[in-house]
């Protein structure tokens, strides 16, 4: 009777044991939870690994590798969104009449839960995006929009519950859209991104222990508008445990206030992974213990190929689109042949090839004056047919175009900045070089005026005889319409490099056309449709290097010698060819005697 009232208490004093280990087990494992947030944005369509512009593979990012990415990276406590600029580009234009897009379908596949309108989503108009939001399983933000009818376009905020911790996301989009996208939003009312967010959180009182702003846009104000950077959502907020950002295609990953502030690449290229550790406080409600953050780098993964089948058919409709002949070159290439081997002739002389993207960014944006640079010494293209996936040739990356209001001295300003890729011309120099410190992306050829570059000069005096179109010399208070490139807009003009102390020229509009994509796709579309599918080699010459008053013989002599392989060039074309570096007979004292003799003849004559 002993040893079985003692096998009893024994056994009672095991599941005692046991049953209030397990409840300290499952009361410690709710107590502290750490939320990751997965972040995408400005995936821009590139839901294959794949340029369709160029028409290559490209693993540099893409919607598929993202898929691994999560795949691999996901937990129980796992949100993902994306921060907006997602459907547009990289061939988006071929399936605006789809039940749905490419990248829709391949978030619906992945389990996005919440996706925030970029101002991209806004370029074919509302009606094709109030189709898009209707076919995505992730809940549409963007709280800063409203309908003609005063109801907002999409919620502001949701609340995802994730093991008991209660998420808010909150999404708004940059108020400029109205600005890209007037006509489209016409009757639509954008309001102030701050005072949605402020409104959100009021709401989200009391009901969520966590709160994400997700913003398509980037650190900093556009166009002096307040709140439509983070950074002025950051110092100027309460309430909120982490920002995201998008639109500016820059990697951000900062501390701001408090709060940490991440924003991706473009086209894929990266994650932005948040943490967000809480704890049950002594009342039993969860308190923000610690906030940490990551970019991930999706190149080093492969494409899901889950996704890749889910989205076969829109890739292969893709492909057979950018080898479709749009029309035909006729009357030669638009690069002429170089003189000297490794050295672009379209880098020191007007060509049909820079006239032709300068042409087309006239065109479509009614702008005076056009900047482009010849992004590769190899790009050209060639006589015969061309297909769309061609216009990479002349035009290597997925640049959208920027316009500016510049007055005459801001204008030559920029162009001697520009100047200043050349090499200063010394005596005896019998080649035409170019400064290391500045690649060829970085030197920018006009139309709309008529110049000359005096590369004899120091930097910064080297633009001579500066006209208009009809040969009336630029004064400084004279006002152009200008358009560039974002890149050069956002790198050089905005940002300092060019102009100092605020003598920035003004920014009058952002992505022009970007309903037909960027400046690869508008040249596609300009062949085509403009030209009726046939150009020809033209060239306006209306510009043109001097000051190289070197001696013709001599230099067709560097040119013979540098192309048989007898003289090698630097690295870059960084060094000048001169006379002292000729060969004759390999004795370099009979070379001098030589020059000296041709010096005389030449004097003599």
């Amino acid at each position: 009777m002993l040893k079985k009232l003692l096998s009893i208490l024994t056994m009672s004093a095991v599941l005692a044991t046991s049953f209030n280990f397990s409840v300290f087990a499952n009361t410690n494992k709710n107590d502290e939870v750490t939320i990751q947030l997965l972040a995408t944005s400005d995936i821009h369509n590139k839901f294959y690994p794949y340029e369709y512009a160029t028409n290559e593979e490209s693993k540099s990012g893409s919607l598929a590798q993202i898929a691994t990415a999560i795949n691999e990276l996901k937990t129980d406590n796992t949100i993902i969104i994306d921060a907006g600029d997602t459907i547009q580009d990289n061939y988006s234009e071929l399936f605006l009449n789809d039940e749905i897009v490419p990248m829709i379908a391949g978030m619906n596949a992945i389990g996005y839960d919440a996706w925030v309108l970029g101002n991209h989503e806004f370029n074919y108009g509302m009606e094709f995006l109030n189709k898009v939001m209707k076919t995505s399983k992730a809940k549409v933000l963007s709280g800063n929009v409203y309908n003609p009818d005063k109801t907002r376009l999409a919620d502001s905020y949701t609340i995802i519950e994730k093991n008991g911790v209660k998420v808010g996301i909150i999404g708004m989009v940059t108020p400029n859209i109205v600005k890209w996208d007037a006509e489209k939003l016409e009757g639509y009312n954008v309001t102030d991104p701050l005072e949605e967010i402020n409104k959100a959180i009021d709401e989200l009182e009391g009901k969520v222990d966590v709160i994400v702003s997700v913003n398509h846009m980037g650190e900093g104000n556009e166009y002096d508008v307040k709140n439509s950077g983070v950074d002025d959502i950051a110092n100027n907020v309460k309430g909120v445990d982490a920002i995201v950002a998008a639109h500016a295609h820059t990697q951000v990953n900062k501390v701001v206030n408090g709060m940490p502030v991440v924003e991706n690449k473009s086209s894929g290229a990266t994650i932005a992974q948040i943490n967000i550790t809480l704890k049950k406080d002594a009342k039993g409600e969860y308190q923000v213990t610690n906030k940490e953050a990551n970019i991930i780098d999706v190149s080093k993964y492969e494409p899901d190929e889950k996704i890749l089948k889910e989205l076969e058919s829109y890739d292969k409709r893709a492909k057979e689109d950018a080898n479709t002949v749009i029309g035909k070159l006729e009357g030669g290439d638009l690069a002429p042949k170089n003189e000297i081997n490794d050295i672009a002739q379209g880098y020191i002389q007007d060509t049909a090839l820079v006239d032709l993207v300068n042409e087309v960014q006239l065109y479509y944006t009614g702008a005076d004056v056009s900047a482009a640079a010849l992004f590769s010494a190899k790009a050209n293209m060639y006589e015969g047919d061309i297909k769309k996936s061609d216009t990479s040739l002349i035009y290597k990356f997925p640049n959208t175009l920027y316009v500016f209001e510049m007055n005459g001295k801001q204008l030559k300003q920029y162009m001697e900045w520009s100047a200043s890729f050349f090499n200063q011309y010394k005596d005896g120099d019998l080649t035409i070089s170019f400064n290391p410190e500045i690649p060829g992306y970085l030197y920018d050829m006009f139309a709309g005026v008529n110049y000359d570059i005096n590369i004899a000069k120091e930097p910064g005096n080297r633009i001579e005889n500066l006209t208009k179109k009809d040969g009336t010399p630029v004064k400084d208070d004279d006002i152009f319409k200008v358009v560039v490139n974002n890149y050069r807009a956002n790198s050089q003009i905005l940002s300092d490099v060019i102009y100092k102390n605020g003598d920035n020229p003004k920014l009058l509009e952002i992505d022009v056309r970007g309903d037909l994509g960027g400046v690869r796709e508008l040249i596609a579309d300009y062949i085509q449709n403009v030209k009726k599918g046939k150009i020809t080699p033209n060239v306006d010459n209306n510009w043109k290097i001097v000051g190289n008053d070197w001696n013709e013989e001599l230099h067709k002599k560097a040119v013979e010698q540098i192309n048989s392989g007898e003289i090698k060039l630097e690295k870059y074309n960084s060094k000048t060819i001169t006379e002292n570096d000729l060969k004759n007979t390999g004795n370099k004292t009979e070379n001098k005697n030589v020059k000296l003799v041709y010096k005389k003849e030449m004097k003599a004559s």
